[in-house]
């Protein structure tokens, strides 16, 4: 099969292509949202991103599974040996693994820094061996690891536009737009981390406002400060959202549509949590198909990638 990337005619084998479909059926399946984001993208783009994804989802399936930790431990690094060989090659078209075959032919199209995934397999081995994030400068560490380093490799993928003013800063705005979408997965997931036995708000924070004792249960901890902690939270996702989203104007318009329905969606998942913290108790919260769908509109008509631009241009972003 031939496709045609930014001008130029290249070929898909009917494996790869298999491998490539197997890759997506995993993303429509799992990430939702993420999902909703790429069907923007070009078909080339889309491919590489749902191979992305069916590798992280694998190494996240580890580290969340009912496995004793020991033999996690011995699954991940396997995967990391994975790695290894589609780093240096080794993959051929007709492995039996689908979606080392889809990454394999990814990065050989794409310019993947594919030791971001080596630093996903860092992060899950720490909730293997169940660190407890003291202050915030810890959990960055941890956020970093499991999705600022999949911001950098959307960006060997997405690539940045000719001439764009700061490019060169594009991958920091990729991390640092990664670190916000996962410190709002943390806020929403607060209780169902708690029944796994995890906590990833930083314990300083948790012992500023009276919650120490946990997420086990449909209402806060008592005599704490709950709708404070995630109002806390909330302004430093926030933060990160501002300081990410430049990255918005850098990239062509349909990568730029794609980052933003992801990041519209989650922002817009932490406008919920803000107005009901103790909604992230009593359930998932998640937005309607219809607000995604206006979300993924907005995103395409470059309206966030102008109002991003006009703000840098005043230094308010």
């Amino acid at each position: 099969m031939s496709r045609t990337v930014e001008g130029q005619t290249t070929y898909m084998s009917a494996p790869v292509q298999a491998a490539y479909s197997y890759c997506e059926a995993v993303t429509g399946q799992q990430a939702r949202n993420f999902a909703y984001g790429i069907r923007l993208l070009p078909a080339e783009k889309r491919q590489a991103m749902s191979a992305l994804y069916a590798f992280s989802r694998r190494v996240d399936d580890i580290g969340d599974g009912e496995l004793e930790p020991e033999t996690k431990r011995v699954r991940l690094e396997n995967t990391r040996t994975l790695l290894d060989r589609v780093r240096s090659g080794a993959v051929d078209e007709d492995d039996t693994d689908p979606v080392a075959v889809a990454l394999a032919d990814a990065a050989r199209r794409f310019p993947l820094p594919l030791e971001g995934l080596d630093e996903l397999i860092d992060g899950v081995l720490m909730d293997v061996d169940g660190t407890v994030y003291e202050t915030w400068d810890d959990l960055k560490v941890y956020c970093r690891c499991v999705a600022g380093a999949i911001g950098r490799l959307s960006l060997g993928v997405f690539g940045t536009e000719p001439g764009a003013p700061g490019a060169e800063r594009a991958p920091e705005y990729a991390d640092t737009l990664g670190l916000a979408l996962q410190l709002t997965n943390i806020l929403r997931d607060v209780r169902e981390d708690a029944g796994n036995g995890r906590t990833y708000l930083p314990a300083d924070d948790l012992a500023k406002f009276g919650c120490s004792a946990g997420f086990h249960r449909a209402t806060p901890p008592p005599g704490s400060d709950f709708a404070g902690l995630v109002h806390y939270e909330v302004r430093r996702a926030r933060a990160l959202f501002a300081e990410g989203y430049r990255l918005l104007p850098m990239l062509d318009r349909r990568s730029g549509a794609c980052v933003a329905a992801m990041a519209g969606i989650y922002r817009r998942l932490l406008d919920r949590i803000e107005r009901d913290p103790e909604a992230v108790l009593r359930g998932r919260v998640s937005l309607p198909g219809h607000e995604k769908a206006y979300v993924a509109v907005r995103g395409l008509s470059g309206l966030d990638a102008r109002h991003i631009s006009r703000r840098t241009a005043r230094g308010r972003v």
